[in-house]
């Protein structure tokens, strides 16, 4: 048996993002957190980059980039990159 056999890859597109970002406190930085909607809600998933990272992954979502989720490696995949 492959290892591909033992953990098939499971990825999902993302097709649709909520920002998200909360207070930790007076004069604490925020924290950011992006809900990834999986294959039109058939799943979602979390994740919490940093601010900077999080700009990125927004600008590239808005500029209509393809995103993927590996559901069990939990990595967000980027097609389309210019």
């Amino acid at each position: 048996m492959t290892s591909t056999e033992q953990n098939p890859v499971a990825v999902r597109q993302v097709t649709d993002l909520h920002a998200n970002w909360s207070e930790q406190g007076d004069g604490e930085s925020g924290k950011f957190s992006l809900q990834l909607i999986l294959d039109d809600g058939a799943a979602e998933a979390v994740i919490r980059p940093s601010a900077e990272a999080t700009k990125t992954l927004v600008a590239q979502f808005v500029a209509g980039r393809s995103f993927y989720w590996d559901t069990q490696r939990e990595v967000l995949l980027l097609r389309g990159l210019k």
